[in-house]
């Protein structure tokens, strides 16, 4: 018995990670962020940070993060690719969004970490995966939730 215990265990745990998603609070989420720095890792730069001074890069005017418990985390403004795709690693909780999504190919991902008492938002991008020399965007944020400071 202790045996089948343990097995169905590791299989529940198994179902849990395969699905991606944890979404322990429901929140909606109105983000202002300024752009403040960011990491190229490209045939020109290799890892090299520039700030804002340095480069061009727009603000988020509004990002809006809707979440529902279970399973239900919505990004708009992120990016158009986060727009148009299904996302498939969804994290949500009082304190860290998390969220991950791949082109058809699996060569190109973007992915994106608030930290929502900081506000703090990384959101990276990888090119051409299946290369050896991938390409990375990974831009720096400060966001401000529209209705309250977050």
């Amino acid at each position: 018995m202790k045996r089948f215990i343990i097995v169905l265990s590791f299989l529940c745990i198994g179902y849990v990670n395969a699905q991606n998603t944890n979404i322990t609070v429901d929140a909606n989420l109105n983000l202002t962020c300024a752009f403040e720095k960011v990491i190229l890792k490209n045939s020109d730069h290799n890892f090299e940070t520039f700030t804002k001074d340095q480069i061009k890069r727009d603000d988020i005017n509004k990002l809006v993060i809707e979440s529902k418990s279970p399973n239900v985390l919505n990004i708009k403004n992120l990016s158009n690719f986060i727009d148009k795709i299904e996302l498939e690693v969804k994290i949500s909780n009082k304190d860290v969004v998390l969220i991950q999504a791949f082109d058809d190919e699996k060569n190109y991902s973007e992915s994106a970490v608030l930290t929502i008492k900081t506000g703090e938002l990384v959101h990276e991008i990888t090119k051409n995966i299946k290369l050896e020399e991938k390409e990375k965007d990974i831009s720096f944020y400060s966001c401000k939730n529209i209705n309250q400071n977050t």
